[in-house]
């Protein structure tokens, strides 16, 4: 079922606040969303680890970004 998103012709912001949700130093985290066949095998083998997958995918990252350094340094 796909559902229509009505939009209005004009929005009222008068009385919007500006920046209410402004941190200073506040850190974005990035969401990593995996293909299926790629999340099924990293659940599969953080199950067989009995680690967290966000630490086997940091993990695998880690090493990942290691090899290219070795080979490259990134500048």
């Amino acid at each position: 079922m796909r559902y229509k998103f009505v939009r209005n012709a004009e929005y009222d912001f008068s009385k919007g606040e500006r920046s209410k949700f402004y941190r200073p130093g506040a850190v974005f985290s990035f969401p990593v969303y995996l293909e299926p066949d790629v999340d099924d095998f990293m659940n599969k083998m953080a199950a067989e680890r009995d680690v967290d997958v966000q630490k086997l995918v940091n993990e695998w990252h880690r090493s990942n970004i290691e090899l290219i350094q070795s080979v490259q340094p990134y500048r």
